[in-house]
């Protein structure tokens, strides 16, 4: 048994079955282990970015990390910008980075780059093997420390010669620390704060955006008053039927200020400080009024669902609970950002993963889908786009008896359209909406707010996506996805329709 054939035994003995590749010469010996280790099921990838991506996906739904397997640095700085979504989304992920033989690094090949610094700055655990024989206790340690609460991006490089040298031994699992207890004293002196009278937020993050989190937040808010918000790109969101319809924080800062305006106790439960996503002349950064003082209920490293529902049993009065709100109704007519909601929020079926990389043209869609059937909502964590795409590839792996809508703008769809590929040639019952504004809106937006109020036309040329205009659905068709174009509301709701009720990938053009 050579090093690679190890380290897939090691990672399926250690729970860890789905291997999504972009693989390379060094990662030879990893593909041809792929036909002697049963156990775990190869995902192509084209792009590593759509590897890394999926990958979060995956392990947001199933609780537990995938492995990402990349070639050299350049392969692995090809998928940074998901992994450190998924950094950001405290997702577990294994990534193994094949790297040149030892003894070929001291020609410096073409190839050859700093492969630990570069995965140092998204991994909480980086390790370099250097003798095959330590391969199985190397990948085990991985795994282990992509578990560690509350999950983290794990790399493991390892030099092609130890993977097709002799290594024998599988390595044996190693338990992951859990999230620690919050302390008795903390979840009483919070329970006093938000009994004082006072105007308080509760901001929901990390595992606090989870069922049992939000029914225990939901009893909180009733019993004490307290404004329920939730970060604003939580990593899996539940949602619809009788959950809580929390509203998330703003993107931005003027709809957070807005949203906090006159809260005097901010109370953190799994989430950070909120900050804006950039500096603008004569902002703040921060975007806690200067008169609220934020209080730790628990940190996303701590065991935030027991410290809520545990808040929740010292303050709970009997209080009656709101109920759900009315579904909204299928839209007819023009086809606009606030129909198109509608058209999803109508037609969401019962189960569904919602990936949302909408971007601007998502404003509408919370309150749309609120009173949907419940579901589970994932975001764009980390901010950067091209991570629709590949999230909705890795949950339909992880999760192949519900279905997934990802919900893409044009332009970040871009980034990672080759993940079409993967969905057709793995059958994966995703369907894509492309959201079509034919621009980079949001850029319009932040460049009018950082002082630009008439850009001339070199600048308008940069965030705009015509001439020529993009032909999804010749780009889906292409790599074998059935799609088709909606131009009105009525047009939407019906593909969305038929999408739904036959299996494998679609995709829908809606242009707005």
């Amino acid at each position: 048994m050579n090093g690679a054939e190890t380290v897939l035994r090691t990672l399926v003995a250690s729970g860890v079955d789905v291997c999504f590749a972009n693989p390379g010469t060094s990662e030879m010996q990893f593909v041809a282990a792929l036909d002697e280790v049963h156990g775990m099921r190869g995902v192509l990838g084209l792009f590593e970015g759509v590897v890394t991506g999926a990958a979060d996906g995956y392990g947001r739904m199933a609780g537990r990390p995938a492995a990402a397997l990349l070639h050299l640095g350049p392969g692995l700085g090809n998928g940074l910008a998901n992994l450190h979504n998924a950094r950001r989304a405290s997702t577990p992920v294994v990534v193994v980075v094949g790297d040149h033989a030892v003894d070929h690094l001291k020609f410096d090949p073409p190839l050859a780059s700093d492969i630990d610094a570069v995965a140092g700055t998204v991994s909480a655990w980086v390790r370099r093997a250097h003798v095959a024989t330590d391969l199985g206790r190397d990948t085990a340690a991985a795994v282990a420390a992509s578990m560690n609460a509350p999950g983290h991006v794990a790399t493991l490089i390892v030099p092609a010669d130890l993977g097709w040298s002799e290594a024998r031994n599988v390595g044996q699992p190693v338990p992951a620390t859990t999230a620690p207890v919050v302390a008795e004293v903390t979840v009483s002196a919070i329970a006093k704060i938000l009994q004082s009278g006072e105007p308080c937020t509760l901001l929901l993050g990390g595992g606090g955006t989870r069922r049992r989190a939000l029914l225990a937040a939901q009893r909180i808010a009733a019993a004490t008053g307290a404004q329920l918000l939730c970060e604003t790109f939580p990593a899996r969101l539940e949602r619809g039927g009788s959950l809580p319809a929390v509203e998330r924080l703003g993107y931005f800062a003027e709809q957070a200020g807005a949203q906090l305006s006159g809260v005097r106790h901010l109370v953190l439960a799994g989430a950070r400080s909120p900050v804006a996503f950039f500096a603008y002349p004569g902002k703040p950064g921060s975007l806690v009024p200067p008169e609220c003082e934020q209080h730790v209920l628990a940190t996303d490293h701590e065991d935030v669902t027991e410290a809520l529902e545990h808040l929740a049993d010292l303050v709970w009065t009997d209080t009656p609970l709101p109920p759900s709100g009315p579904r909204v109704s299928a839209p007819t007519g023009p086809l606009n950002a606030q129909s198109m909601a509608a058209a999803i929020g109508a037609t969401l079926p019962d189960g569904a993963i919602v990936v949302d990389e909408a971007n601007t043209s998502g404003l509408f869609l919370p309150a749309a889908t609120a009173s949907a059937p419940e579901h589970d909502w994932l975001t764009l964590t980390g901010g950067a786009i091209g991570q629709g795409l590949p999230v909705a590839t890795g949950a339909a792996v992880a999760c192949p008896d519900r279905p997934v809508l990802c919900l893409e703008s044009d332009g970040s769809a871009m980034y990672t359209i080759s993940a079409l590929w993967t969905q057709a040639r793995e059958g994966l019952d995703v369907t894509t909406v492309i959201l079509d504004n034919g621009s980079y809106a949001i850029l319009n937006i932040e460049l009018a707010r950082t002082g630009t109020t008439t850009p001339g036309p070199r600048a308008q040329e940069m965030l705009s996506l015509a001439p020529p205009h993009l032909d999804f659905v010749s780009l889906a068709v292409g790599m074998g996805v059935p799609a088709s174009r909606a131009l009105t509301a009525d047009e939407l709701v019906a593909e969305l329709r038929l999408a739904q009720a036959e299996p494998g990938p679609h995709l829908i053009h809606a242009v707005l």
